[in-house]
């Protein structure tokens, strides 16, 4: 028998015996439902913790130089948190000495983090992230301006009382307004505003646009931090060559105005964007290795339930098959469209379950914050395991077939 007539042949039985069909497929369409849907989403979150999340938070090619680390992966005991505490506060002095100590190429910036209330004619936005820094924080954030202009070096040097506001903030207090050459206050302390930034969008359903970045000199310092320190140094280098090298040469700065000796742990901390995705690349793993397993327990209950259905299909048409082999069909005839039947049926159920899971991983990322990117390698392998699966379900029942006996297989009722 020609292949494709024994494809023809078994979606001919398979569309009409539907509910028998539809109860076989449902171990194969869910074990494949679940590995497109899963993998989308781990292939995107993939990328949203290297491109988005990572870079959002720390930058790009950047650290920062902390008097502990901000992003606190995992469990920290109270005495580590003690310690940490007793830590001294990084200085204007330490950001000074670190900058100039610093001989690759490089932007730094200060930053000084708290959360306040900023108002504008009788308009209160609460919970604003405020931010004391300097002029290339701008740059080394990626922040394009969507209104007017940052701050300039010499109106950080002199502290100026000017501000730039996220674009949220500025739609919130101003609405269709210009805010530009406008005064908000924070602590009843007016800022000119001079520029808005672009919108950031989210991550994980968190507003990035949400804060007023000003001097860090400015009377902005009396809220983010105590007098003459700052929450952070961030730095920023061209590669990640420079980077390593920025990091050794910061520590070792440190180190030699702290006045530690080569025994003695660091009392501060540099920290980057790696140990966000080293924890990352923890659970991703952990995901990856049970996803063959998960989906194997599917596959194996659909392959079960496909073998008993062409069992079944071999037990109704015994004399059919009699019949045909009476008028010349060799064994591999009967075998090859009872193959192709289970494999029809498996790939059906595949073809379907990769459908829903991509259907489902689009769901996901248009209603919750979780982002999805389709790997067509999963799709792939979805249609591979559905025709390997029905291979392997089949070969009994088709070998079962194909050893019947021509007179006793017509002689059967």
């Amino acid at each position: 028998m020609p292949f494709r007539e024994a494809i023809r042949l078994a979606l001919q039985v398979i569309w009409n015996q539907k509910m028998k069909s539809g109860f076989s497929v449902i171990g194969v369409f869910i074990g494949v439902t679940f590995l497109i849907a899963v993998v989308s989403i781990v292939e995107g979150m993939n990328n949203y913790m290297t491109d988005r999340f990572a870079g959002a938070i720390l930058g790009v090619n950047t650290f920062q130089l902390r008097r502990y680390p901000r992003l606190q992966i995992e469990d920290v005991s109270r005495e580590t948190r003690r310690k940490w505490w007793r830590r001294p506060r990084i200085s204007y002095e330490d950001a000074r000495a670190v900058t100039a100590g610093i001989t690759v190429p490089h932007r730094a910036a200060w930053e000084s983090l708290t959360s306040e209330h900023v108002e504008y004619g009788g308009k209160v936005a609460r919970d604003i992230e405020i931010v004391g820094t300097s002029e290339q924080y701008f740059a080394i954030k990626d922040w394009d301006i969507a209104e007017g202009r940052p701050f300039s070096q010499q109106e950080a040097r002199t502290g100026q009382p000017v501000i730039v506001l996220g674009n949220e903030l500025a739609n919130r207090l101003f609405e269709n307004a210009d805010p530009l050459g406008r005064h908000v206050k924070i602590r009843k302390i007016p800022y000119r505003v001079v520029g808005v930034v672009e919108s950031q969008g989210n991550i994980f359903g968190i507003s990035l646009d949400k804060f007023a970045v000003a001097p860090a000199l400015s009377p902005i310092k009396r809220i983010v931090a105590p007098p003459r320190v700052i929450d952070a140094l961030v730095v920023q280098t061209n590669s990640v060559e420079d980077l390593q090298t920025a990091m050794t040469q910061t520590e070792a700065v440190m180190r030699s105005r702290r006045g530690l000796r080569p025994t003695e742990e660091n009392n501060f901390s540099v920290e980057t964007s790696e140990a966000i995705l080293d924890f990352w690349g923890k659970i991703n793993r952990i995901l990856m290795l049970a996803l063959p397993g998960l989906v194997s327990i599917s596959l194996v209950v659909g392959g079960i339930v496909i073998m008993n259905i062409m069992l079944m299909a071999v037990a109704e048409r015994t004399r059919e098959i009699g019949i045909r082999k009476s008028l010349g069909a060799r064994r591999r005839d009967i075998m090859r469209q009872f193959l192709v039947e289970s494999a029809t049926l498996a790939i059906v159920g595949a073809g379907i379950g990769i459908g829903t899971g991509l259907a489902l991983a689009a769901l996901v990322q248009a209603t919750t914050f979780l982002p999805a990117r389709v790997a067509p390698w999963s799709v792939a392998v979805g249609v591979l395991l559905g025709a390997g699966v029905g291979i392997a379900a089949g070969l009994y029942p088709a070998s079962r077939a194909a050893r019947l006996d021509p007179v006793e297989a017509i002689r059967h009722e």
